[in-house]
């Protein structure tokens, strides 16, 4: 009996003390998009993920981290133009500051409705903003296995907190984003 209980003490205890797992980035099936407005509508465009660490604990996403490379230089703004004049010195001056970092610092909420704040760094200046995030199995897989996932994160920054300010009268400061990340263990 005593040792039925110590069995049960055991298990609970390692239960409760899981560590957040990691996951890998599958970068094929991911992407990075984000929104601006110019002129007469909105505009879209990619950034490539030059690496991820992602470390997730479906039960207690508090102890989950997440920290992201993007490649500023690999950016397409949706067309050449808009491209040549985002990677310049005016915006994301992409010849002194060629990667975009985000560092999570605190992750609240549920799996389907979790808020991740962190550090972003821009052009070499770093602010907190927060991400609205989503965590889904992926279609086709069985409803218990966690092994593959699917992240939807969504914000708006402001890019003029970030010095990333040239060409005003023709780009507004919102930047909307939607990175959809697929995941697995």
């Amino acid at each position: 009996m005593i040792r039925c209980f110590a069995l049960a003490l055991l298990l609970i205890a390692t239960q409760a003390t899981a560590a957040p797992e990691a996951y890998r980035l599958d970068v094929a099936r991911s992407t990075v998009g984000f929104s601006y407005d110019f002129g007469q509508g909105d505009n879209r465009g990619t950034l490539p993920i030059k690496s991820a660490d992602m470390r997730i604990d479906l039960r207690d996403l508090g102890a989950s981290q997440l920290a992201v490379t993007l490649d500023a230089t690999g950016a397409r703004a949706g067309f050449l133009f808009a491209t040549q004049a985002m990677k310049g010195p005016e915006v994301l001056d992409t010849a002194h500051h060629p990667d975009i970092t985000f560092r999570s610092t605190e992750i609240t909420g549920t799996p389907q409705a979790a808020r991740i704040t962190g550090l972003l760094t821009v052009r070499g200046v770093t602010r907190t903003i927060t991400l609205d995030a989503g965590l889904y199995r992926q279609r086709g897989t069985d409803p218990d296995n966690l092994d593959q996932l699917t992240v939807l994160l969504t914000s708006t920054i402001n890019r003029n907190a970030f010095g990333a300010s040239g060409f005003a009268t023709l780009v507004g400061p919102m930047i909307g984003l939607r990175i959809v990340a697929r995941v697995e263990r």
